[in-house]
């Protein structure tokens, strides 16, 4: 199976050159890697050029110059991707916070779905050990929360780590999300079921990550919480 893999990027000099190999080393010979860097002011798009060169027709980079923010980032490497002749598109964190080891698994899943998850929250998953009582039990509560305002059939719903089949994924309008942030993962899910997706799920162990430093912070849950009712309303006359 022909498959891209977008991987947005902000900062992440440190950890590209460690994914990269361990992905190009996976039993996927159709796998090509896409690297969407926001202008990484640690130079990692630059790293990504130099990777480029080291694995010739696997791997592309594409510099943002446009709006900042994860959102914008995956809708431009969607876009990218299928203007080429994947087959498959998936999507995955650059800080080793996703096994890059279990894509040949969401791969052979997808056989009989739309949209394989990666997923924290199935038999077999979990979470960090060394992640606080109170960061795990946000986790859970995002999870619950959003997954039962729009009744969506997927336990891990603010997961980054999936795997399209590209007859889905052009199906639906990303490019007209209302958000940007983190919670664009929830909303594209949700559009996703709105077209009427087969969702599996794939059991991953979510690690912290080693290198860099997480994006994430209370506003940018606070904006999650107020999106997830935006979405609702907004798209009321489609559901």
């Amino acid at each position: 199976m022909r498959i891209t893999l977008v991987l947005p990027t902000y900062n992440e000099a440190e950890n590209l050159p460690k994914l990269l190999p361990v992905l190009m080393a996976l039993p996927l010979p159709g796998l090509r890697v896409l690297v969407v860097d926001d202008l990484s002011p640690d130079g990692t798009g630059q790293i990504a050029e130099q990777l480029a060169a080291e694995y010739p027709g696997r791997l592309e980079v594409l510099h943002r110059r446009g709006p900042r923010g994860l959102g914008s980032a995956y809708s431009f490497g969607f876009d990218h991707a299928l203007r080429g002749d994947a087959e498959a598109i998936a999507q995955m964190d650059c800080d080793f916070s996703h096994p890059p080891e279990k894509l040949p698994e969401m791969v052979a899943k997808l056989a009989d779905y739309d949209l394989v998850q990666g997923s924290r929250y199935v038999s077999g998953g979990g979470v960090d050990e060394n992640w606080p009582v109170w960061r795990k039990a946000l986790s859970r509560w995002a999870n619950l929360y959003a997954r039962t305002i729009l009744r969506l059939p997927v336990n891990d719903v603010t997961g980054a780590f999936r795997l399209w089949r590209r007859s889905l994924l052009e199906r639906v309008p990303y490019q007209q999300a209302v958000s940007n942030g983190y919670i664009f993962l929830v909303e594209i899910l949700y559009l996703a079921k709105l077209q009427g997706a087969r969702f599996g799920e794939v059991p991953i162990y979510f690690a912290d990550r080693q290198f860099g430093t997480s994006k994430m912070n209370l506003r940018v849950q606070l904006e999650a919480a107020l999106r997830v009712w935006q979405m609702v309303w907004h798209y009321r006359a489609r559901r």
